[in-house]
């Protein structure tokens, strides 16, 4: 006798499992958490979004860079379908390389609290220059393997 699928476990606040509408601004945007199974044990965490965009405030001309957000969870994981729908958000967003950079940085680290968090910003060319913004809550965790971030500083046609 086979058994029949079971239902979601997600929580039915979380936006995992289900339609939900796009944001159109980072401050409307909901990051969700979920329990981590391996709370007891130091390991690092790594999303990669090579295809961020943003708008350039004044000028209103998009934007674009490469993230790397590495964090060692606590008691919490981020779930992965609200950060993409977080990062979205910024599609129509004004706001300089830096801040963008630090505002995805403070936010994650404000609503899953890790052990530790950084984020490499490697933002795209414009007006012939490259700018890379780097955030990180505090020391890393001892004994925690954090390998490099991996992105090369930018070589134009070099």
């Amino acid at each position: 006798m086979s058994k029949k699928p079971s239902k979601s476990k997600t929580s039915p606040s979380l936006q995992l499992g289900r339609a939900v509408e796009w944001p159109d601004a980072p401050e409307k945007a909901k990051l969700d958490r979920v329990p981590n199974p391996q709370a007891g044990t130091d390991y690092l965490v790594r999303f990669t979004v090579p295809e961020f965009t943003s708008l350039c405030p004044v000028t209103g001309q998009p934007d674009f860079a490469h993230l790397m957000i590495d964090y060692a969870p606590g008691q919490w994981l981020l779930e992965s379908k609200s950060l993409k729908l977080y990062i979205a958000s910024f599609r129509n967003h004004g706001a300089f390389h830096e801040d963008c950079t630090v505002m995805i940085g403070k936010r994650i680290a404000s609503e899953i609290k890790p052990k530790w968090l950084r984020i490499g910003g490697y933002w795209y060319p414009r007006g012939g220059i490259p700018i890379d913004v780097f955030w990180q809550t505090g020391r890393v965790p001892k004994g925690l393997w954090v390998p490099e971030q991996g992105v090369a500083p930018y070589r134009g046609r070099g």
